[in-house]
């Protein structure tokens, strides 16, 4: 039974909107591109019009969280993180296990971390543009 909770890896489980001119954001991107063996994850940019179309102007407006997509749901902050990472399945599911640590801790830290990104890791002139290999994953 614990082997095929490892084993378990949607496919298509969720959009992930993140801002796509912070450097820290496209790093985490471009990790979990490589992490997630399944291709289960779909990426957009705040900017772009999959985020428009699909997203309430309150993420659009100040572009400072990332926003998870799922079955008609929408998860902000650190829930986002938890969810999309742990929706890539096998052992990324024990990244459920930061929910032990409640929301009142977990954001805050989020927010100090999303207030200073630009400061830290800097800020990209433009959205990045997806490569041919990308082009099923990133919508724009």
């Amino acid at each position: 039974m614990i082997s095929r909770w490892f084993k378990s890896n949607p496919k298509q489980t969720g959009i992930l909107y993140f801002d796509g001119v912070c450097s820290l954001c496209n790093k985490f991107i471009n990790f979990l591109m490589v992490a997630d063996k399944g291709n289960s994850l779909q990426y957009s940019p705040l900017q772009g019009k999959t985020a428009e179309k699909n997203l309430d102007s309150v993420y659009l407006d100040k572009l400072d969280t990332i926003v998870y997509q799922e079955a008609g749901k929408f998860y902000s902050e650190s829930d986002a993180v938890i969810r999309a990472v742990s929706g890539m399945g096998g052992i990324w599911k024990f990244v459920l296990l930061i929910k032990l640590i409640p929301k009142f801790i977990r954001n805050p830290i989020y927010r100090f971390v999303a207030k200073n990104r630009f400061q830290w890791f800097g800020k990209k002139d433009a959205c990045r543009i997806p490569t041919p290999e990308e082009r099923g994953k990133i919508l724009i």
